[in-house]
């Protein structure tokens, strides 16, 4: 099922839009490692994992998970739900037990949908699952606009850890840290 809708979304891609994607080989053959990717569209996690061969398990709004044919097409893609401004410690720990399992877990830190480039308000939840687990962490970039037949660039960055967490952290070190994350995401696109 999932070879399928890789092809489909492969060809759909192939045809509507012009995606150059740029360090790729940055994505770890095996192994654990922490996606955070600025969010531009319904597309982004589709941008971003058509062209890498392992299975990214995305972190996703739980309203997607509400119609019953995107939820069976997105949790086969193996997405999770997270109940956004809630602080949702559940999709936290879905996170951390993936990424201890050696999976990789995608997340828009900002946790919405946003056009301009430049970091706006992100949520501490990132830079905590980063802390927590000291599995590396993958920068990408998505730059243009999800139009039919336009130009977009997908750019995964080197990955880096930002430390690990002694116990001693607090809610504005994980905040600090993703706020850092996010800034690497979008400084890739003035390259």
């Amino acid at each position: 099922m999932i070879e399928l809708i890789r092809a489909i979304v492969f060809l759909l891609f192939s045809i509507f839009f012009r995606v150059k994607v740029i360090g790729r080989e940055n994505v770890p053959s095996e192994g654990p490692a922490l996606i955070c990717a600025n969010h531009v569209s319904e597309l982004d996690m589709f941008l971003i994992g058509y062209r890498i061969k392992r299975l990214v398990h995305w972190m996703a709004k739980e309203e997607l998970f509400r119609n019953p044919v995107l939820r069976f097409i997105i949790r086969k893609l193996g997405a999770f739900p997270v109940r956004r401004g809630t602080g949702d410690i559940g999709a936290i720990k879905t996170a951390v037990k993936l990424l201890n399992e050696g999976h990789l877990v995608g997340i828009f830190p900002e946790g919405h949908r946003r056009r301009k480039k430049g970091v706006m308000k992100v949520h501490a939840g990132t830079g905590m699952i980063a802390l927590k687990t000291g599995v590396p962490v993958i920068p990408v970039s998505i730059d243009g606009t999800c139009r039919i037949f336009s130009r977009i660039r997908v750019i995964f960055g080197e990955p880096f850890i930002p430390g690990t967490d002694d116990g001693s952290f607090t809610s504005d070190d994980y905040r600090r840290v993703s706020e850092q994350i996010m800034q690497k995401v979008y400084s890739q696109m003035e390259d």
